[in-house]
């Protein structure tokens, strides 16, 4: 039996959301899903608990898979959480952190294993498991959670639970329909959560949030209301998702095309790869990057580790600073897009004469396809040609990338790598 963690809380308040505190020691539900609007504490709320849970005292000590869908996710995410989780509740100093494997052992010994699910043959060798995390749930697909809980009914372990935790995007997303879309599964706890629910946030965030009601209605409903979005007229209404192999006879001798769309706070930096088949209109996107936060000398340094220094970078035209930035720091062909009248609508009409084909690691260009949509007059209730300005980063940096074609690429062939830094 393993010895129970005594972690003295004076004041919960100052440490738990009042929603997560209420069900802090409620194992009951097989599965617990958690969703909601943007900074509404869900994946914090989740870690304490997770971690809380495994301080108390079990017959077997418990072993934690967290995952993320693609593991280069891994390291900025949901085990840069989780430690600080444990520095929160004063446990950090007395675990073992391997920051080589991801992986955590708790002064009681048990262990948390940190690990991307765009390789299913990377976790069936874990035996074990008494607990699964799913961050941000909607990138994986059913056949990911069916596994997953297989595995865990398949053990000795009490209270086995499993948790997903994600902001709703489309209803075309296999969480509503198992979810939502009718009963929820047996033993499921669903729990919705907004901004609102989180005292920890400070005002300015939640001002932000709040503003999204008038600059971006689309964002509001999903991430300040935590709703699942209403879908209208998608703009890229089929796409095929697979894994892609660049070295394959089906993609080797295809040129690739770079491009770069810049956010900060609440955007994020997206950097594509993709390969066209113009003989055979055939878009493939290979390889994606997506962050917040990231400064110029950051995405150079991204782009470095790709392995694409040397390439023909496309970049938005708004931002000649930061593009000369990323050129000094070494990314000497990055180079601006061409913004003529009507460029977004061009554009889109370019990328829709192509087969579209996504490798299924890249999750937020799928994110992206499933909620782009055209915009409605609220007048004639008929759809106009320009498209909602939300879940559009990655199609920009897509847009950006094909101004090339009637130029040269040069063909290159490479490994898959998919970047969450």
């Amino acid at each position: 039996m393993t010895i129970a963690i005594n972690i003295a809380i004076k004041d919960p308040k100052q440490v738990f959301n009042d929603d997560f505190y209420s069900r802090l020691f409620d194992y009951d539900n097989f599965t617990e899903v958690y969703y909601g609007g943007a900074s509404s504490g869900k994946s914090h709320g989740v870690i304490q608990k997770v971690i809380i849970k495994c301080c108390q005292s079990w017959e077997i000590p418990r072993k934690v898979l967290w995952l993320r869908k693609v593991g280069a996710a891994v390291k900025l995410s949901i085990f840069q959480d989780v430690k600080d989780g444990l520095a929160d509740l004063g446990l950090l100093p007395f675990c073992k952190v391997n920051n080589s494997s991801y992986e955590i052992v708790l002064p009681n010994g048990a262990l948390f294993i940190f690990k991307g699910l765009d390789d299913s043959e990377k976790i069936k060798s874990i035996k074990g498991i008494s607990d699964v995390v799913m961050e941000e749930a909607t990138d994986f697909i059913l056949d990911d959670y069916t596994q997953l809980v297989l595995r865990l009914r398949e053990k000795k372990q009490k209270k086995r639970q499993i948790f997903l935790m994600f902001n709703p995007v489309s209803k075309l997303n296999w969480v509503y329909k198992e979810f939502f879309e009718g009963a929820a599964p047996a033993g499921t706890k669903v729990i919705q959560s907004t901004f609102l629910n989180n005292r920890f946030l400070d005002d300015a965030v939640k001002q932000h949030i709040m503003d999204l009601e008038r600059t971006n209605p689309a964002y509001y409903r999903i991430y300040a209301l935590g709703e699942f979005a209403t879908l209208d007229k998608l703009v890229f209404p089929t796409f095929e998702k697979r894994r892609l192999d660049p070295h394959s006879d089906e993609l080797k001798e295809l040129p690739d095309y770079f491009g770069l769309d810049f956010g900060y706070t609440n955007d994020p930096t997206f950097f594509v790869r993709v390969k066209v088949d113009m003989k055979k209109k055939k878009l493939y996107f290979i390889e994606e990057m997506c962050r917040k936060g990231m400064l110029n000398d950051s995405i150079a340094h991204a782009i470095k580790s790709m392995g694409y220094s040397k390439e023909v970078i496309t970049a938005d035209a708004a931002e000649q600073k930061s593009i000369a930035e990323i050129k000094r720091d070494g990314i000497r062909r990055i180079k601006a897009a061409k913004k003529g009248p009507d460029s977004i609508i061009q554009g889109i009409s370019f990328m829709q004469q192509f087969e579209i084909i996504v490798d299924d690691r890249c999750v937020k260009i799928i994110e992206e396809l499933e909620n782009y949509t055209y915009i409605k007059d609220k007048q004639t209730g008929e759809y106009t040609n320009t498209p909602v300005d939300s879940y559009n980063h990655g199609i920009d940096a897509t847009r950006y990338a094909l101004e090339p074609l009637n130029g040269s690429a040069n063909p290159r062939a490479n490994t898959f790598k998919n970047y969450y830094f």
